[in-house]
């Protein structure tokens, strides 16, 4: 993979997990935090791949593929499921 590709997935993905961790901190409702753990996938997307792709790099993969399930836990229940989430 070129290596600017790997440039760009590793900034999208620090950059994307911090907005959207800024989103969550805010507590600004549901349906925005809902949107903030979107963002929060396409982060653990973006860096599962590069940590993949990038040979020095495989921790951040991993540990990216257990965000990736921890994020759409977050998707659903902030956006999909019809119960309101525990205070």
């Amino acid at each position: 993979m070129n290596q600017n590709m790997l440039t760009v997935l590793q900034y999208y993905g620090a950059g994307a997990a911090t907005l959207a961790a800024l989103i969550v901190s805010l507590n600004l409702g549901r349906r925005i935090t809902g949107w903030a753990f979107v963002l929060f996938v396409t982060s653990s997307l973006a860096l599962t791949a590069w940590g993949f792709l990038d040979k020095n790099s495989e921790g951040i993969g991993w540990q990216n593929v257990a965000l990736l399930f921890i994020n759409a836990t977050g998707v659903w229940r902030y956006l999909i499921s019809k119960h309101a989430p525990d205070a």
